[in-house]
């Protein structure tokens, strides 16, 4: 058995320390979805610390902005040693927090000092000053990227540690201080980010953690000494915070926000490719990805081969405990797995036939574990509430199509514009999909999650806020301030009409 790391509850980061939570407001056990005799935590939380926290971090600001660069760099360089020193640790803390294998979790926790290269190698210069001559007659510009203020960013359970860290670290580089509330099914990871941070010896209030609800999250979205809300998660709290905002003209949101995507594999394809790549898409981390494979788009002619032989190889995926290596680990809670079986019954009550039923599991560690599933769609229907709705689970919805053009319809039927992935080998349908799709995202022969921190990620329409994140990240992090600068003396021949001096 793996020897387990061991964390305690520490209370809030706030100001450079932990502070205890005696009497709060409520608490919550963290459990392993993986094990449920594996509590973790229990997690005690205060409102109040959620106005401390932010008061902070607006106190912080201006000694941090007015850091260097360089002198920011410092900081950030030694977190990502403190961050590649820990992967062990932090790994072993994602996979019982969320469920997902060991090996899932270990990409993810590699991720965190990768994001701090790729941020100071990369990213920084989509912030780089420029300076235009003769912006006027005879008058410099220059535009340079400001810091915004107080940033709170909201996690998500399924990458509890690399999503959060992708806004934190591009806000802080930027000059931007940190409220960090995480997702209070993953707190761990959250607190265990915080120890890490701690070690980097940040001035205090730079960054901040405040555990708690989803009215704690509601709270920290509307303080008013908050400049931004970085949010990973669902539509609907997505929408919930940006209806909370509505009247906090001072705040940028960057709003990730799930969808339904889909794979298309035309006549042409590489089958095993394909095949394999769509596996991926469809069932990686138990189907919880943004990104993940909700629909697979078949050509009549490849359609029953593709169908039969994805079937063949995702009954053979294994499933089970973090520490196991298999391929599939659990859902996050009871709730996901309802929200798995009864959408496998709307997919039947609206006409769906059950290639591959997916079911609740009873395996030698008592989890939240669930098979994979497969339903044929006969017929796209814009109106379905199966066909539309994100699951959020290992289910993957099958169709065929011909006429590449109906095909694309059903790609933007759903609200949702994330990702979508073409296997052709014909570019010209790759072009036109790159004109047409309503995606943030389009991949070429490469399945819908897995992407890269050297491009931007966002979506169109419920999937996001037009602020895509990774690389672009920082962008929604400063503000472009423009400057006419004019250092020639001042000439009285050139005076407006109507003037005396």
């Amino acid at each position: 058995m793996t020897q387990i790391f061991s964390i305690k509850h520490q209370g809030d980061f706030i100001a450079g320390r932990f502070v205890p939570v005696e009497k709060g407001d409520g608490e919550f056990k963290d459990i392993s979805p993986a094990d449920l005799n594996d509590q973790i935590m229990t997690v005690k939380f205060k409102y109040d610390h959620i106005d401390e926290a932010c008061l902070a971090a607006k106190k912080a600001f201006p000694g941090w902005a007015r850091l260097t660069l360089d002198e920011r760099k410092t900081y950030l360089l030694r977190l990502k040693e403190i961050f590649d020193t820990h992967t062990e640790q932090m790994a072993q803390l994602i996979s019982r927090d969320t469920g997902k294998p060991l090996w899932d979790s270990m990409t993810e926790a590699k991720n965190l000092g990768n994001k701090i290269d790729i941020t100071l190698n990369n990213s920084l210069k989509l912030i780089n000053e420029t300076h235009i001559p003769n912006a006027l007659p005879g008058v410099e510009g220059v535009v340079r990227h400001r810091a915004r203020g107080v940033m709170a960013v909201l996690g998500p359970f399924n990458f509890p540690a690399h999503l959060p860290n992708g806004h934190i670290v591009p806000a802080l580089i930027s000059g931007n201080t940190i409220v960090f509330k995480p997702s209070e099914q993953t707190p761990a990871v959250g607190q265990f980010m915080a120890q890490l941070i701690e070690k980097a010896e940040f001035p205090p209030g730079v960054f901040n953690l405040v555990q708690g609800d989803g009215e704690s999250g509601r709270r920290l979205s509307a303080n008013e000494n908050v400049d931004g809300v970085l949010f990973t998660g669902s539509y609907d709290v997505g929408l919930k915070i940006k209806q909370e905002t509505m009247s906090h003209y001072w705040k940028i949101l960057a709003l990730e926000m799930g969808g339904k995507n889909a794979t298309v594999v035309w006549d042409d394809a590489d089958m095993d490719k394909a095949i394999y790549e769509t596996l991926i898409g469809s069932y990686l981390s138990t189907g919880q990805r943004c990104s993940g494979t909700s629909r697979i788009i078949l050509h009549d002619k490849i359609a029953d081969e593709f169908t039969e032989k994805f079937y063949q190889a995702a009954k053979k995926l294994t499933i089970g405990h973090w520490s196991e290596n298999t391929f599939m680990g659990s859902l996050i809670n009871a709730g996901a797995v309802d929200k798995y079986i009864r959408f496998q019954e709307i997919a039947n009550r609206e006409g769906c036939e059950s290639m591959m039923r997916g079911k609740a599991l009873d395996l030698k560690h008592k989890g939240y574990y669930v098979t994979p599933s497969i339903h044929l769609v006969p017929k796209f229907d814009p109106n379905s509430v199966y066909q539309k709705s994100e699951i959020f689970g290992p289910n993957v919805a099958i169709y065929k199509s011909s006429n590449f053009d109906e095909t694309l319809n059903i790609v933007n039927s759903t609200g949702y514009g994330l990702v979508m992935a073409l296997f052709s080998k014909n570019k010209s349908l790759y072009e036109e999909a790159l004109l047409r799709a309503r995606v943030g995202l389009l991949n070429w022969n490469r399945t819908t999650n897995g992407a890269s921190s050297r491009l931007p990620f966002g979506g169109m329409g419920k999937s996001g806020n037009d602020r895509p994140s990774a690389d672009y990240a920082i962008q929604y992090c400063t503000v472009p301030v423009a400057s006419l600068e004019d250092p020639t003396p001042f000439d009285k021949t050139k005076m407006l009409p109507g003037i005396t001096l």
